[in-house]
């Protein structure tokens, strides 16, 4: 009798979803999951938390880039997994990457020329410098689907006016990269045919500080928010959990996975 175990074709290791490259005192994490526009699955957050550990790490490294392969950004939590599977562990993975990025010893800068829905906005918040086309769009849309902005609550309302997060995370409606700057999720809205050069000559500019420098400048900088993140964080991670294993939040995400792809 033959050993079907012998004839098994070796499994397939998954296809990477989030690159690093380093060159010239900069780490460049892109993120590349174009089938879910780069919806945050639990293997691209475990790809992007390897990559900026690694970065982190890295002592030539003085400015990280997160950026994404094609015009979205990132749109927010993979439903396709929400629906049906618990969501802590991936909510408590979402404050960690904020935490990180507040904490590391590098400066994290993101850029983005389109779409960032939902989680993808609280990566865009904990970055020290968020540059964004002007005809991007943002959208905290968990109000649509019975949900909370709670995990990234923590930095998207650290970082947005009082009365902007309110219009934002209360209507979910779209508000565009122009809007996002004057309400202080990102730092720059730049002609999207600039970006890339806009982005490229300030990104190299931070590369020339020091060590030292930007370590404890950074260390200023975000000493409230991480305060907020290390007194609220497991409660936020819980809260996020609960809302996304709710009846009502699993008929609106399996709703909206069952509408008719435009």
């Amino acid at each position: 009798m033959t050993d079907a175990t012998a004839t098994e074709a070796p499994l397939e290791a998954p296809t990477e979803l989030v690159h690093l490259d380093v060159a010239d005192g900069v780490a460049t994490i892109t993120l590349d999951s174009p089938h879910n526009r780069n919806a945050l699955s639990r293997q691209l957050v475990t790809e992007l938390l390897a990559h900026l550990e690694t970065a982190n790490a890295d002592a030539d490294v003085r400015v990280v880039l997160v950026q994404s392969s094609g015009k979205v950004f990132c749109s927010g939590a993979d439903l396709s997994e929400a629906a049906t599977v618990g969501m802590e562990q991936g909510a408590r993975t979402i404050v960690g990457i904020q935490r990180l990025v507040a904490t590391m010893d590098k400066v994290v800068v993101t850029k983005n020329l389109g779409a960032v829905r939902a989680g993808g906005i609280g990566l865009v918040a904990a970055a020290d410098v968020a540059i964004s086309a002007e005809t991007a769009s943002f959208a905290l849309t968990e109000v649509k689907l019975g949900l909370a902005p709670a995990a990234i609550s923590l930095s998207v309302f650290h970082r947005m006016t009082n009365r902007e997060a309110s219009l934002a995370a209360l209507s979910g409606e779209t508000f565009s990269g122009v809007e996002a700057a004057a309400g202080g999720l990102v730092t720059r809205a730049v002609p999207a045919e600039d970006l890339d050069g806009y982005v490229a000559d300030l990104v190299a500019k931070i590369a020339t500080g020091a060590n030292q420098g930007i370590r404890e400048t950074k260390k200023l900088l975000n000493a409230e928010l991480v305060a907020k993140i290390d007194a609220q964080a497991d409660h936020l991670a819980a809260t996020s959990a609960r809302l996304f294993a709710s009846d009502e939040a699993r008929d609106a995400m399996l709703a909206f996975l069952s509408r008719p792809k435009a």
